[in-house]
């Protein structure tokens, strides 16, 4: 299985989720449950694709 941490993509994605996760921690209490979920997952995706396409070995 190839090492998905020595890719830039994921090195970037990876510090993006953490960025936006202390962004949205600012929001809103209001917002918590609706806009934040969906910003949060949404940017959690991109790394977690790319951990699944190296796992895949294709």
């Amino acid at each position: 299985m190839v090492d998905y941490r020595n890719y830039l993509v994921w090195q970037k994605s990876h510090r993006l989720v953490i960025d936006i996760y202390k962004a949205t921690a600012l929001f809103p209490k209001s917002e918590q449950f609706n806009f934040v979920s969906q910003i949060n997952r949404a940017a959690l995706s991109v790394p977690a694709n790319i951990v699944e396409g190296c796992g895949r070995e294709t």
